[in-house]
């Protein structure tokens, strides 16, 4: 365990600079969209007020009053975290790629260590979670400091207040990354987790046999993946219906649990017996 933690301390010192790239990034275009959206309406509003003699009962019986919404689905606002989702999946490749780059590639330093070679696996594993909720965390961080500069730039009259659950639930896209239960938390973090651990065995069987690696991992993935909708195709297809909704999402569970054996256990083999220092 305590290598493990080593391990994951060290891959977190490496990331340190990406991650806080994005942060920043995340943090000032999204403010930099709220007052450029509330600029935006509240220039309307003035046009058609003072303008065009509009009044104010018949701009927002026509225009409606501003929500966080309006923001929310804004490039200023979508853009960063699309952003983010692209940074952590080039990471999810990069975290292998660069131990391998330059004359003394550092990942045969990692494979010298005296611990267990599957807790290489398990640190960058580990690295990409807390890469991902430490993203989703800083959001809703973010988000009540968002909702306060448009409250300051916008007058209560012109305005909808909403919440941030309100504001979430709005956004399906949002729920994915911001679940409303813990359910829904574990389920969808619990496929990103399987999604990674599957492209990490093949990245593993690239790195292990070259060209030939590159088609088994592709087979294995493809294998990986007809292994976890084997319930939904057999319910579709063979058994018409047969399983109630409660019972084809436990099948889905454990068909998730048995794919993240077999990646874990592949790319264990893989960093014991086919890389070698």
């Amino acid at each position: 365990m305590k290598n493990y933690l080593k391990l994951v301390n060290f891959e977190l010192n490496r990331i340190t600079k990406l991650f806080a790239v994005l942060l920043g990034i995340t943090f000032v275009t999204q403010i930099v969209g709220v007052i450029v959206v509330s600029r935006d309406y509240l220039n309307m509003a003035n046009e058609k007020l003072y303008e065009e003699m509009m009044s104010k009962a018949v701009f927002l019986e026509s225009f409606g009053q501003m929500s966080f919404l309006q923001i929310v689905k804004s490039v200023w606002f979508v853009g960063p975290i699309a952003l983010c989702i692209a940074g952590v999946a080039f990471y999810i490749f990069i975290i292998w790629y660069r131990d391998w780059v330059g004359k003394n590639t550092f990942i045969y330093r990692l494979l010298m260590l005296p611990t267990t070679r599957l807790n290489i696996f398990y640190a960058k594993i580990t690295n990409i979670l807390i890469m991902t909720f430490g993203l989703v965390a800083f959001q809703l961080i973010i988000l009540p400091i968002e909702m306060l500069v448009m409250k300051g730039m916008v007058p209560n009259e012109f305005r909808t207040d909403m919440s941030v659950k309100e504001i979430v639930n709005s956004m399906p896209e949002l729920t994915i990354i911001i679940p409303n239960s813990v359910i829904e938390l574990i389920l969808y973090y619990g496929a990103g987790l399987l999604v990674v651990s599957i492209l990490f065995t093949a990245i593993l069987m690239e790195r292990s046999f070259r060209w030939k690696g590159i088609f088994a991992g592709l087979i294995y993935s493809a294998l990986a993946v007809v292994v976890l909708i084997s319930p939904l195709l057999l319910q579709e297809f063979v058994l018409n219906g047969f399983f109630y909704p409660i019972e084809l999402l436990v099948l889905e569970i454990v068909m998730g649990l048995i794919v993240l054996a077999a990646s874990i256990w592949m790319s264990g083999f893989l960093l014991m017996k086919k890389i070698t220092v």
